[in-house]
């Protein structure tokens, strides 16, 4: 066999290879397409009492408090107490609170966004949870 022709060969090979790994994912690929369908449901077909279970309408979401964190824009939180317990917080603090639970931003995230070392939002952050915890036992007493 010629050099030039192991040459060919591998290279059909490697497509032949390629091809069976793009059909298999791409079956797998429609299989989980299936599997969702049997779950998902229209909800032209839910009742009015199974809709209701689902949907929130704005009208039913009384306690919206709306906290600003610089660069981010507004963050809403529902839920007087949470809200009450984040007002007491250190504005840093509380950014550094919203930011990871609320818009599930990483701690290297939240580090380039307020301009701070990593390990630092790291260790503002668990200070601030515990500091919000006793705040939320203070406020529900």
């Amino acid at each position: 066999m010629s050099l030039q022709s192991h040459e060919k060969h591998k290279q059909h090979a490697f497509d032949s290879y390629c091809k069976k790994i793009l059909k298999n994912e791409t079956r797998n690929i429609y299989k989980e397409f299936e599997r969702l369908r049997k779950y998902e449901v229209s909800m032209d077909s839910l009742s009015e009492k199974e809709l209701s279970q689902y949907v929130i309408h704005e009208g039913h979401l009384k306690n919206e408090f709306f906290f600003e964190v610089n660069g981010v824009g507004t963050i809403v939180v529902t839920g007087e107490l949470i809200a009450e317990a984040l007002k007491n917080l250190p504005e840093d603090k509380r950014n550094i609170v919203l930011l990871s639970y609320f818009l599930g931003m990483t701690d290297r995230e939240i580090a380039e966004k307020l301009d701070l070392v990593r390990r630092t939002v790291s260790r503002r952050r668990n200070i601030s949870l515990s500091e919000l915890k006793k705040i939320m036992e203070e406020l529900r007493k």
